[in-house]
């Protein structure tokens, strides 16, 4: 099994995403890599210089670069950004809105979990259009799983494994809100968050993460357990988002498991290890509440 390395979805600092992503290249057992803004556009600019050679280092390593797309376009200027990257792009482009298809179409492509693909009629259309690869949404229950991967097998089909679950992605910027700013004069106070701003309940229980537009789990999803059921189906590739906790490490976890060096219980386990207290979920997986986690595999939904 395939191990993919999701965009940075946080507004990490320049020079810190910048030495994240060689290290990534240099240590990190994963054979894609997904670079590009996908939460806010205005967090771009800082990157965009820096992006050329993050790419080249990662090609260098061995590593296939996709080129994430916004997941959410409203702007003009956003729109034209999106038609650039479609164009120009020298690797394959991962579509996280629609509105990029209009200029992919019968390209190859790659298609991100921002785009939701629920049956096999999206799947088999998606894959009629030129998508060589999907990341599923991470919503999806394996018996959804196992029936897309059935319906389309020479697709690559990739789950989100690791990770805050990406839930919504809005116009508003709550980051700013909260600190009393708009979001055209936000000062990116996000950058004060680089794991996400945690959002609790009234009563205290932890509930929410808030990263500028996006709103994610506050819970890291952990698919670990489930690897030999997703071998079995047919599953490409895992997906692991970058969290703030060591990367490389977590992607030597998910490899030993994937390749039979450790159960999937001890990888759990060392999981946890390194993941400084932050509780873990799968219960979308396994039909119930996302936020819930099931300790085994082999459940079906």
């Amino acid at each position: 099994m395939k191990l993919t390395l999701g965009p940075v979805l946080y507004n990490w600092e320049p020079s810190v995403w910048r030495d994240y992503h060689f290290r990534i290249a240099d240590e990190a057992p994963v054979d894609t890599v997904c670079i590009g803004e996908v939460v806010c556009s205005k967090r771009l600019p800082f990157l965009q210089d820096m992006i050329p050679e993050v790419v080249e280092r990662l090609a260098q390593a061995g590593k296939e670069v996709l080129l994430s797309s916004l997941a959410l376009v409203t702007l003009e200027r956003e729109r034209k950004q999106m038609a650039s990257l479609t164009r120009e792009a020298d690797h394959l482009v991962e579509v996280n809105d629609m509105s990029a298809l209009v200029h992919l179409a019968r390209r190859p492509h790659a298609i991100g979990p921002y785009v939701n693909v629920y049956n096999e009629a999206t799947l088999n259309w998606l894959s009629d259009n030129g998508a060589r690869r999907v990341c599923l949404p991470p919503e999806l229950p394996t018996a959804s799983i196992r029936i897309l991967a059935e319906a389309c097998p020479d697709l690559e089909l990739e789950v989100w494994a690791f990770g805050r679950a990406p839930l919504a992605i809005s116009a508003r910027c709550y980051h700013a809100r909260l600190h009393k700013l708009t979001k055209d004069n936000c000062q990116f106070v996000c950058g004060k968050d680089p794991d996400g701003l945690a959002t609790d309940t009234l009563d205290g229980q932890q509930f929410l993460t808030v990263n500028g537009v996006q709103t994610l789990s506050s819970t890291y999803v952990n698919l670990i357990e489930s690897i030999p059921d997703f071998k079995a189906m047919g599953v490409a590739s895992c997906r692991l988002s970058p969290q703030t906790c060591d990367m490389v490490a977590v992607a030597k976890i998910f490899r030993d498991v994937s390749d039979g060096l450790i159960d999937p219980e001890q990888g759990r386990v060392t999981l946890a290890s390194l993941c400084d207290g932050i509780s873990f979920s799968n219960g979308f997986l396994h039909g119930r509440a996302g936020i819930q986690y099931q300790t085994g595999h082999g459940a079906e939904a």
